[in-house]
């Protein structure tokens, strides 16, 4: 097994239980103690996990089986037409010629129907939206080196410095698998790396989350609300949730159901 593979599933187990031994990861992953040991201190000093006598824990609480892992075609098909307004909204923050950033995820990939007929830059990390963007539009379209992640469909470099550390963007564009008071949460260590090499290449920080994701409160932080330039949710968010982000001097933008638009009007 490859030390990349090794690395996911030891940061999977023990978010999953919140402690694991290191006889108990050696026998699932079928490899010696020895060689997890090693592993563990490499992803302690990654700060993913935490060292303890005989094992590991997790950084935070146990995350919900339900969304741990949870592969990129099943997420697709949730809540998609919450999505599909949340992406509308974040094309027309783009201005034709402006550089980028586009991370993985479903709500962020549904950015690319809107984009069709753009002239930007686009750095992305998502395999499945340079695929959509190379095939249907005009944009200049950029892919860091990397490994592909299948079930997330995202680009994983195993390298510190890589392509990203080269491109400057006035928008990065990212969803979350939730956004709570201290800031962005995700659920996979290995994700959460590449994420934040993409956010220091960024100016403005544009978060694209439907209503659900402000009930999401077991995960890692990825970074804190004050990072956050934009956040573009759907207009079931609940007061409370806005108050939050107004207080930390996040900008917060409704994308209004297309019949209680017109109805407005």
């Amino acid at each position: 097994m490859h030390e990349r593979e090794r690395h996911r599933l030891i940061l999977k187990l023990v978010s999953e239980q919140g402690l694991a031994r290191v006889g108990q990861l050696a026998e699932a992953l079928g490899v010696s103690e020895p060689t997890v040991r090693r592993d563990l201190n490499r992803l302690a000093g990654l700060n993913l996990l935490r060292k303890v006598r005989g094992g590991a824990e997790a950084m935070t609480q146990r995350m919900p089986q339900e969304i741990a892992g949870r592969p990129f075609a099943v997420s697709q098909s949730i809540n998609t037409e919450k999505k599909r307004r949340i992406a509308r909204k974040a094309v027309q923050l783009c201005r034709d010629g402006e550089a980028i950033i586009i991370n993985g995820g479903t709500t962020t990939y549904m950015m690319a129907e809107f984009l069709h007929d753009r002239q930007l830059q686009i750095l992305t990390n998502s395999f499945a939206m340079a695929e959509r963007l190379l095939a249907g539009s005009a944009n200049r379209v950029i892919v860091p080196g990397g490994e592909i992640y299948r079930e997330q469909s995202i680009i994983l470099s195993p390298f510190d410095n890589d392509t990203t550390q080269s491109h400057y963007a006035s928008k990065m564009f990212m969803g979350a698998q939730g956004l709570a008071p201290p800031g962005l949460i995700e659920v996979d260590p290995l994700l959460i790396r590449a994420e934040q090499k993409l956010i220091n290449q960024a100016d403005q920080l544009i978060v694209l989350v439907d209503s659900t994701k402000f009930r999401q409160r077991a995960g890692l932080i990825l970074c804190p609300l004050e990072r956050i330039h934009t956040v573009i949710t759907d207009d079931e968010v609940e007061p409370a949730a806005v108050k939050m982000l107004e207080a930390a001097g996040v900008e917060v933008i409704i994308a209004e159901a297309e019949e209680r638009s017109s109805t407005a009007a």
